[in-house]
């Protein structure tokens, strides 16, 4: 059974997509970005933005009935590429350092100039 998750953020109306989809015990989250949805701010160090983006990600996760734990494939973009990817891998280590999912780092542009990373996941849920 198919069903769509949103954050609220005016994105996903706007542009036609949701903030994750669920297919049986499969969930995939967008690309997910440093923005605090409640405020639509965005800090501008990528170290906090990547927080931001696991706290968005983890909670579209538990409306799936899921948590990071269950994250079995990452993909991270950034558009500043290997130099500033480093700086967010003690937040990426705090957050999926015990599940060591799949991974690619993708160095491109992203929508807004203000945006240092966007974070995408599959998770597949545990029963």
């Amino acid at each position: 059974m198919r069903r769509l998750i949103s954050s609220g953020s005016p994105f996903e109306h706007s542009i036609g997509y949701s903030r994750a989809v669920v297919d049986g015990d499969w969930i995939f989250v967008s690309g997910t970005t440093g923005f605090d949805y409640a405020t639509m701010q965005i800090a501008q160090d990528i170290a906090t933005q990547t927080e931001q983006c696991f706290v968005n990600i983890a909670a579209a996760l538990a409306e799936a009935e899921a948590t990071l734990n269950d994250v079995v494939r990452v993909r991270y973009i950034v558009p500043e590429g290997a130099d500033a990817f480093e700086r967010c891998w003690p937040v990426l280590q705090k957050h999926l350092g015990a599940v060591r999912p799949a991974a690619t780092m993708i160095a491109a542009g992203l929508a807004d100039a203000r945006m240092k990373i966007e974070i995408e996941v599959t998770a597949r849920r545990q029963r």
